[in-house]
């Protein structure tokens, strides 16, 4: 990544930290934490196509 720093462990860091301050909010955070990180892995995947 261009950034220098992971999403990943940064979302899940911020995901961690809502599920114990409100955890009624578990079951939307593992769903948008998981649709998040298929949708970077996709587009890992589709700009190394475009890349190359």
């Amino acid at each position: 990544m261009a950034m220098g720093i992971a999403i990943a462990p940064v979302v899940a860091l911020i995901a961690g930290i809502l599920i114990l301050l409100m955890p009624r909010l578990l079951n939307y955070i593992v769903a948008l934490y998981l649709i998040f990180i298929g949708v970077i892995g996709l587009l890992e995947r589709y700009m190394h196509y475009i890349r190359t």
